[in-house]
Formats: structure tokens, sequence, C-alpha cells
């Protein structure tokens, strides 16, 4: 208040100090007064002439002066209206804008501004969020403002998932549980919500998360987390030929750059089915995807050929991306390829190999992180 109050006091004093110079009348108009002197000089004049006091000559030339300066003074009285005019143009112009600029501006504050939002104390500025801060305390000063704003759906929304990654995940439910109900549904927050539902459980997708992802789904049948569980819910479940299906689907939909094609593959491995485009490989093992035309000609072919073939395209893959690497796709393909046909040794070198390849460029070697991610390995 004390603040606002010396605002006041300041402007106040300026409008002060620029009316105050407008309010006071003008200079006296003294052309009338000098018109009247140089009369009587004139008259004087002449007295002096009658009495003998001046010469006619001295009288002629005082004359000429004094009529000069008499005309000179007339003139500049039929000047000063214009000016007086002009003056009071400045003194309704300064009025209004010194009176209408606040109006105005006052105005547009409680239209565009917020005149109720409440004082920043000095203390609390010094509690701004620092991204230099630990998660931690970041999510403690979160969880505050959310204690006095517990309809803030925006923040829930933001905390949900953090408190996920915390390992939180009771916490996690409840911020998913408010995210839904004061930001909205949505088939992304059931899916979350489920997937938090099954860290409470230790992995297992429990009837809760089945529940919440199946809400997801009937929002969105697309959803790839949702029917991800979905699948996996069937695994658990020992239907795993359900599980399979549903996962074959998704990679039939899928986009052939879908971030998380790598993990439904993997698990269709898993389960023992084999990916749209893929054919099987010694072992009955699902192998990498391959080209039509390669497709088409492994089926007539027995297993010992077709696990040559297999090989003879992972080798070449592999040689291809020794000589460029900047192929992240084909890096994540050949790690994948190594896994399926059950060579792991040969899938961490491939990882390395990748690393190295890609370490200069920071898009391609976080891009390769999340695919080694969604293989399961350590990004």
């Amino acid at each position: 208040m004390t603040l606002w109050f010396v605002f006041a006091l300041m402007t106040v004093a300026a409008i002060f100090a620029v009316l105050w110079p407008l309010s006071r009348r003008g200079r006296t108009d003294t052309g009338g007064s000098e018109v009247v002197v140089y009369r009587d000089q004139l008259a004087e004049i002449d007295r002096d002439m009658a009495a003998g006091i001046i010469r006619a000559a001295e009288a002629d030339a005082a004359r000429i002066e004094i009529s000069r300066r008499l005309l000179a003074a007339a003139d500049q009285g039929g000047r000063e209206a214009p000016v007086q005019g002009s003056l009071n143009l400045r003194r309704t112009a300064a009025i209004v804008g010194l009176v209408g600029l606040p109006v105005i501006a006052s105005s547009f504050y409680l239209a565009l501004g917020s005149p109720r939002l409440g004082d920043f104390p000095l203390a609390e500025r010094g509690r701004v969020a620092d991204a230099n801060q630990p998660l931690a305390n970041l999510v403690a000063q979160v969880e505050a403002h959310l204690e006095k704003n517990p309809t803030d759906g925006r923040g829930w929304t933001v905390l949900a998932p953090v408190l996920s990654r915390l390992g939180r995940y009771d916490d996690a439910v409840r911020a998913y549980r408010n995210a839904i109900t004061y930001a909205g549904d949505s088939a992304d927050r059931r899916a979350d919500l489920g997937e938090a539902l099954m860290g409470t459980a230790g992995g297992v997708v429990t009837a809760d998360a089945k529940a919440e992802f199946e809400r997801a789904v009937a929002l969105n049948g697309d959803d790839a987390k949702a029917n991800y569980f979905l699948g996996l819910a069937a695994e658990q479940d020992g239907r795993k030929a359900d599980a399979a299906e549903l996962w074959q689907k998704m990679l039939a939909k899928a986009p052939a750059d879908a971030p998380w094609r790598p993990l439904v593959q993997a698990a269709l491995v898993r389960v023992g089915g084999s990916s749209p485009g893929g054919v099987s490989s010694p072992g009955g093992v699902s192998a990498p995807a391959l080209p039509d035309s390669a497709v088409a000609a492994a089926r007539d072919m027995s297993e010992a050929d077709r696990g040559t073939m297999i090989k003879g395209m992972v080798d070449r893959l592999a040689t291809r991306l020794k000589a460029n690497g900047d192929d992240v796709e084909g890096w994540l393909r050949l790690v994948r390829a190594y896994l399926v046909m059950g060579e792991r040794d040969k899938a961490m070198s491939a990882l390395a190999d990748a690393r190295q390849a890609v370490a200069n460029d920071a898009d391609r070697l976080r891009q390769l992180n999340e695919g080694l991610k969604n293989l399961g390995l350590d990004g």
C-alpha cells in the first residue's frame, strides 16, 4: 500500500506541475496602454511648440518617432488575439491529455490486466523455481502450489508424469486422477493413469489398470500405450494368442518409424508371434522385417536356407552401417536383429558402434537412445 500511495502522490505532483502554469493568466495586454501614452506625447509636443519650448523642425522629428512607435504598438496589439487563442487551445489539449490518458490506461488495465492478483512478497520471490534446483525441490514447490490451488488442472497434468518417473506411483495415481477431473478426460491421461496403477502393483496389469486402458481405447482406438498394455494383460493371463493378435494389429496399422515399434516386436517374439512382413527364423523366432520380395522368396526355402538368408541380410546391414553410420534406424534394426537371433554379444557390440558413430550429432544420439530404451537396453 505504501508503494501505491507514493505512486499516486507522484502522479498528482506531475499533473499539478503541468496544469499550474497553464492555469495562470497570460501576460497583460499592454498594447492599449502604450497607444494612449504615445498619443499623449504627441499632444504634449503640440503644446510645447505652441509655448515656444521647441522649434518646428524638432517637433516634426519628435512626431515622426512617436508616430512610428505608435504604429508599432498598435500592430503588436492586433497580433495578441491569435496568440491568446493558441494558448487556450494548448490548455484544453493539456487538460484532455492529463485527464484522458489515465482514464484510457485504467480501462485497458481493467480489461487486460489482473487487478485482483495478490501481492508477491519478497520472501516468495526467493522461492521461484530455478532450473538449477534439484528435481525434488521443484516438485515440492509444485506440490505446495497445488495444495493452495487444488483445481489447477494444468499443474496436476505437469506434476503427474514427473511423479511417475520418480517412482512415486501412489502420488502419481492421485495426480492423474486430479488431472482428469480438472483438465478433462483424454485417452492419453487414461493410459498414463493405467501405467501408474501398474507401477503401484510392481508392473502387473491389475484390474483397475486394465479398466483405465480400456477407457483409453474407448476414447481413442489407436492409442499405442493402452493397446500395448492390454496385450500385456492378455499375456499375463496366459492368453498369448490374444496378445499376439492385438500386437500384430498394432504393427500393421503403425507407421514404419513409430518409436514403440521395436518394443511391440520384442513382445511378439516373447509370445512366439511374428510381426507383419516378418519371417520365422530357425528355432521358431521372429526375424527382422524384410522387404516383400525377400519374404516371398523365403516362403519356399528350407529352415536352414532361410536362416542363412537372414544372416546374410544382417551381415550386409552391419557392413553398410560401418561405412555410413548416420542411419539411426539401421542401427536399431541391426541391434534388434541380433537380439532376435539370440546373439546378444553382437547386439551390444553394435550398440557401442552406433553410439560412437552418432556421438557428434545430439539429435541422432537422442533418437538412438530412445530406440534402445524401447528395446529394453539402457539409453
